[in-house]
């Protein structure tokens, strides 16, 4: 980039970093929902949860269920994907 045309850019910086930031806790957010050793932790946790009586049945169900949609999803486009990984 030139002087003049980083002169003339410099007023966007801020927007520049703030969408860089943005992107990168995208990115973050991403590899977590779809990272199938946290969704595992998180279904060991409900059966933990259950065996000490902490939550209703209905509400473990419904997360329960919740963590085994996001499951099958990664692996759905893990197939999809024809190398194993996704994102």
């Amino acid at each position: 980039m030139g002087l003049i045309s980083g002169l003339v850019t410099l007023p966007l910086a801020p927007v520049r970093a703030t969408m860089w930031i943005a992107e990168q806790a995208q990115e973050q957010a991403e590899s977590e929902l779809y990272d199938e050793s946290a969704i595992r932790a998180g279904l060991l946790e409900l059966e933990q949860a259950r065996a000490g009586g902490d939550f209703d049945d209905r509400e473990l169900d419904e997360a329960e269920d919740a963590l085994i949609m996001r499951l099958l999803e990664i692996r759905r486009l893990a197939e999809g994907s024809g190398n194993g990984r996704v994102g």
